[in-house]
């Protein structure tokens, strides 16, 4: 079967994550598997994990923070209000009082200071719109621009205004500390500001010597506007277009979201796109025309990633879900250029960025079936990946968490490799592995790029074979 070169990112709940399910998910292309820490409990995120782990080493498990987010109190009773355009409410300092039909309560202590008047506050991503029309040291006066009900516990935005929130809250501490214990690949955290949102969370990592890559999700426009500073502290981006469309104008995003993938691959870092892909396969079994081409517009942007959420997490089809997915990418890579002229900033191996650059041009003038390399550290296969060839990269990993990281990059597949000591021990060791998998035939023409043989480490060769 033809393998796509898109990874796939299926959000998983306790309620649904049973050995039998995630396998089906795997053996329709999931590539990565999602814990909301929002919506879980430690307990109930060990057993993803321990399911996920019993059906294969290479699926690379993907927790979210919760992150710095602004949410009204409980309400008083179990049902929310109704709200009629014009109604006056007032947002309360204080994060211990609970909400009610005239006054609102948030978590953060601070909002009624940071939000100024004439501010727009947006209740539960946007479905209602206050109006700040005065404020006073303890309170913001609001009118209601529109109908609709409030809920308690609901989320709080405030386009173009910075709230005073920290980075980590204390449920994500736990969540970061369990990921560390359990042996997780990425910690996506949410509304990344800036930097200092990333260095809070890679100090904690640090102090434990953990693997961890931070995924910096892009919500707000804060981090659209300190792209470069978090690229420069964060493996890779996701673009979460649920709130970054609650925080912009919808019909910025589309263009906002084609930028922030170029960003990433000038920068050689995996980016992801999210957020009601195939929504409407959470209630019916296909997707629409318009969600097929958000899809397909992601990949041919060159996203590294796409994922579902409720889709998988809750849906009634989430296996028809990632097997669509599936489809759409086979067909759109179909389409995709190699561009030879990227150039990739921040190179830290430069020998390895050129020898990459040398590789995939070559694959357009020679009938290169696939690209190999060695890695200790996945840097030489993002080098490759980034110039987007025609044909497979597989990746001979010495060590098994960056085999699972290899997942999460466009067209990589990675396979557990022992360290040998030439690379003619190299070549044919991996040439055994790749057939034994179907992934090779004798005379299929291979490239490599390699270095890391006895005591040597880093790409330092390219070469070209034929299968035996």
């Amino acid at each position: 079967m033809e393998t796509k070169k898109t990874k796939i990112i299926c959000t998983i709940s306790d309620i649904n994550c049973e050995v039998d399910f995630i396998r089906e998910l795997y053996r329709n292309g999931m590539n990565v598997a999602r814990i909301n820490s929002a919506h879980a409990t430690i307990e109930g995120a060990q057993k993803i994990v321990d399911n996920v782990r019993e059906v294969s080493d290479r699926i690379a498990i993907l927790v979210d923070t919760k992150g710095p987010e602004v949410r009204l109190t409980a309400m008083e009773g179990s049902v929310g209000f109704v709200v009629k355009e014009g109604d006056t409410i007032e947002i309360r300092r204080g994060t211990d009082g609970l909400c009610s039909s005239k006054v609102l309560y948030t978590n953060c202590n601070s909002f009624v200071d940071d939000v100024p008047q004439g501010a727009s506050v947006l209740i539960d991503d946007g479905s209602v719109e206050l109006s700040v029309i005065s404020k006073d040291a303890d309170s913001l006066v609001c009118e209601a621009r529109n109908a609709g009900v409030i809920k308690g516990k609901k989320s709080v935005n405030v386009p173009g205004v910075h709230i005073s929130l920290p980075a980590l809250t204390e449920k994500d501490r736990v969540f970061l500390n369990w990921a560390i214990d359990a042996d997780i690949d990425f910690i996506a955290h949410s509304f990344v500001r800036n930097k200092e949102d990333l260095l809070e969370i890679q100090e904690i990592l640090d102090s434990r010597e953990s693997h961890l890559k931070i995924i910096s999700k892009i919500e707000n426009q804060q981090g659209i506007d300190n792209l470069d500073e978090i690229l420069s502290h964060c493996y890779g981006v996701m673009i979460a277009r649920g709130d970054l469309g609650v925080e912009i104008a919808a019909e910025k995003i589309p263009l906002i979201q084609k930028k922030l993938i170029k960003r990433c691959r000038e920068r050689k870092k995996p980016v992801i796109v999210a957020t009601q892909m195939l929504h409407t396969m959470i209630e019916n079994p296909r997707p629409t025309r318009a969600e097929v081409s958000d899809v397909a517009n992601a990949i041919l942007q060159s996203t590294d990633a796409i994922m579902l959420s409720g889709e998988t997490a809750s849906g009634k089809y989430p296996i028809e879900a990632v097997k669509t997915m599936s489809k759409i990418a086979l067909e759109t890579e179909e389409s995709i250029l190699t561009p030879p002229d990227l150039t990739l900033e921040n190179v830290t191996k430069p020998i390895a960025a050129v020898l990459a650059r040398s590789l995939v041009g070559a694959t357009l003038k020679l009938p290169v079936k696939a690209i190999i390399f060695d890695t200790w550290t996945g840097r030489t296969g993002r080098y490759l990946a980034e110039f987007r060839p025609k044909v497979p990269i597989y990746a001979m990993c010495y060590r098994g968490f960056i085999m699972r990281e290899m997942a999460l990059t466009y067209d990589i597949y990675g396979y557990p490799f022992a360290i040998t000591n030439t690379k003619e021990e190299f070549v044919n060791n991996a040439i055994k592995i790749l057939k034994e998998d179907g992934k090779l035939e004798s005379g299929d023409l291979v490239g490599f790029i390699g270095g890391s043989f006895a005591h040597e480490v880093g790409a330092t060769y390219m070469e070209f074979t034929y299968v035996p």
